[in-house]
C-alpha cells in the first residue's frame, strides 16, 4: 500500500463511557498509524484529568496525549490537548487553555454559554493547526458520546468530530456489562447528522475465548446498524501510562514480605502518579497505595505524592492520623519522599494568602522539612534537568519536570536538594526526608538505586520498555481490529466525506 501522499479523514474515539480504553487504543492505533508509514497525531479537544505533562516549550497538557504522541514517533504539543480541567473540588477546577493556567472556573461559569463558545473556537483552531501538520489526526473523546443533556455545551465529542468530519469508532466496554445496552443507545441517542458519523464499533476488554461472542458481534451490528470493526481482549500484561485515577483501584494495597515496600499515600486529589510507573516495572518493588495509616507500617519508604489541593489534602492527612503515622517513621529512619504538592505538606508552613486553591488558608506542615511555601497564581510548567550529590559524595544525573503553583523558600540553614540546569536550587534534604517539584524524579534509575540500596539490579530502561509496549500493543491491535475496513472509513477516495 502506498501510502506516502494519501489524506485520511480523522477518526475519533468515542466512548459509550469513562474508562472504556479510549486512551489505550488511541495509542495503539497512532503507533499503527505511524508503523504503516503515515505521520499522525493525537487530538482531544477537552481533557479532564489531575495527570499532566509538560511539552517541549514548557507548556502543560494531559498526560494521555503526551503518551500517544510518543506513540505516533512525535514530541507532544499544546494543539493535541488545548484545553485541560483540573478538578480542585466537587465543583471547581483549573482551567489550562493552550498550555498555560487561566484561572479557577466554577461549574456555572465553565458551562456558560459564551465561555464555551469562545473554549470551542479555540480547541476548533487548535485542531486545525494540528490537523495541517499531521496525517490523520487519532481523536478521542471524553466519556459518553451519548449525555443529551451536555449536547449544547459539548465540545469534545460529536460536535468536535461534526467539525472534523471524522469517523467515529464507538468503543464500548463489555467487561463491566451491558455492552448491547450501551452500545445501541449511544448510537441511537444521536441526531441524525451525529448518527451518520458513527461508522463503527469496537467492543473493547473482552475476556475468556473470543469465539463465544460471534453471535453476539453479529447482533450488535444488526441493532445498531453498523459493523463491529473489532472485538480487543482485555490485555492487563500492556502497560501504557494512565491518566485517569480510576485506575488506583486495581493497585495494590498493602506491603508484601520479602519484597521492597515503597508505600505511596493515596491523597484524595492525587496527581501525576505516573511518577511511580517505573518502580512498579521494577521485579523486587512493591508499590502500594494506601489512604490508612497502620498500612505505612512495613513500607522501606514513604512518598506523598502530588496534588492539585495541597492544603486540603494536608488536612485530610491530618484528620485521618495519616501525619502522626509519617512523622512518627520519620523519625524513626524511615525514608520519606515527598513530590510536589507532597514536597510542599512536608515543610513547616504552607501560606495561601489568596486562595487561590479555593478560600484564603495558612497552614501548619508536617514539619519534616525547613521550607516555607506560599501559593501564588504563577505556574511553573516546564522539563529540566538536575544533579544531586549523595551523602556518600556520588553525583546523580537525571532529569524530569516541573508543574507546580506556589514558591518554596528554604530556611537560612537549609540544604537544597539538587541543582537544576538554569543553576536553580531545588527541593530540600533533611536528614531521610527529602522533597522534590520534580515530577519523574523517581524515574531515575540511580536516584532509585541511592534511595533503595536494598534492590539487587538496577532499574530497565524505562524509555525502551515504553517503546516495546507501543509495539506490542500495536501487534494485538493488528491481530483484533479489521485494520483494511478502518482505513476504507478514512479514505476519502471511498466515498466516506
Amino acid at each position: 500500500m502506498n501510502t506516502a501522499m494519501r489524506r485520511l479523514r480523522p477518526l475519533m474515539l468515542g466512548g459509550t463511557g469513562s474508562d472504556v480504553g479510549k486512551s489505550m487504543l488511541a495509542a495503539g492505533l497512532c503507533r499503527i498509524f505511524r508503523q504503516d508509514g503515515y505521520a499522525p497525531a493525537p487530538f482531544k479537544a477537552q481533557n479532564m484529568a489531575l495527570n499532566s505533562y509538560a511539552t517541549p516549550e514548557g507548556f502543560e497538557i494531559g498526560r494521555a496525549q503526551a503518551v500517544q504522541a510518543e506513540a505516533a514517533g512525535i514530541d507532544c504539543h499544546t494543539d493535541m490537548n488545548p484545553l485541560l480541567l483540573k478538578p480542585q473540588g466537587d465543583s471547581t477546577c483549573q482551567i489550562v487553555v493552550d498550555g498555560v493556567a487561566a484561572g479557577t472556573y466554577s461549574s456555572a461559569r465553565l458551562y456558560d454559554s459564551e465561555v464555551r463558545a469562545e473554549l470551542r473556537g479555540g480547541v476548533c483552531k487548535a485542531f486545525d493547526r494540528l490537523s495541517s501538520r499531521y496525517n490523520p489526526i487519532v481523536m478521542e473523546g471524553a466519556g459518553s458520546v451519548a449525555e443529551i443533556n451536555l449536547r449544547e455545551s459539548d465540545i469534545v465529542n460529536m460536535p468536535m468530530a461534526a467539525y472534523a468530519d471524522a469517523a467515529v469508532l464507538l468503543v464500548a466496554d463489555i467487561d463491566r456489562g451491558g455492552v448491547f445496552a450501551s452500545a445501541y443507545g449511544s448510537v441511537m441517542l444521536q441526531p441524525p447528522e451525529y448518527r451518520r458519523l458513527i461508522k463503527g464499533i469496537i467492543v473493547n476488554k473482552f475476556r475468556g475465548d473470543m469465539r463465544l461472542f460471534d453471535s453476539g458481534r453479529r447482533m450488535l451490528e444488526e441493532c445498531c446498524g453498523v459493523p463491529v470493526v473489532g472485538v480487543v481482549p482485555y490485555m492487563a500484561d500492556i502497560h501504557i501510562e494512565d491518566e485517569d485515577s480510576v485506575v488506583l483501584g486495581g493497585k495494590r494495597v498493602a506491603p508484601m514480605p520479602g519484597a521492597v515496600n515503597v508505600a505511596v499515600v493515596r491523597l484524595p486529589h492525587i496527581s501525576n502518579f505516573t511518577d511511580f510507573n517505573v518502580l512498579e516495572r521494577h521485579p523486587e518493588v512493591n508499590v502500594y497505595y494506601t489512604a490508612e495509616a497502620g498500612a505505612l507500617v512495613g513500607a522501606d519508604m514513604i512518598v506523598i505524592p502530588g496534588t492539585k489541593t495541597t492544603i486540603s489534602d494536608l488536612r485530610w492527612l491530618k484528620a485521618t492520623g495519616m501525619d502522626e503515622a509519617i512523622t512518627g517513621l520519620a523519625a524513626d529512619g524511615l525514608p520519606v519522599v515527598g513530590i510536589c504538592g507532597g514536597y510542599q505538606m512536608m515543610g513547616r508552613v504552607i501560606d495561601d494568602p489568596e486562595g487561590y486553591e479555593g478560600e484564603t488558608d495558612c497552614v501548619e506542615g508536617l514539619g519534616l522539612l525547613p521550607v516555607t511555601t506560599v501559593i501564588s497564581a504563577d505556574k511553573q510548567t516546564r522539563r529540566i534537568a538536575f544533579e544531586m550529590t549523595t551523602d556518600a559524595g556520588a553525583c546523580i544525573v537525571g532529569n524530569g519536570y516541573e508543574i507546580h503553583m506556589g514558591r518554596t523558600r528554604l530556611d537560612q540553614d537549609a540544604i537544597a536538594l539538587s541543582m537544576l540546569s538554569d543553576g536553580t536550587a531545588d527541593g530540600c534534604r533533611n536528614g531521610n526526608c527529602y522533597g522534590t517539584y520534580i515530577h519523574g524524579f523517581l524515574d531515575n534509575s540511580e536516584v532509585i538505586a541511592w534511595l533503595l540500596p536494598r534492590l539487587s539490579g538496577c532499574v530497565a530502561d524505562y524509555g525502551a520498555y515504553r517503546q516495546r509496549q507501543y509495539d506490542t500493543l500495536a501487534a494485538r491491535l493488528r491481530e483484533c481490529l479489521d485494520m483494511n475496513m478502518i482505513y476504507r472509513m478514512i479514505s476519502y477516495d471511498r466515498g466516506t466525506r
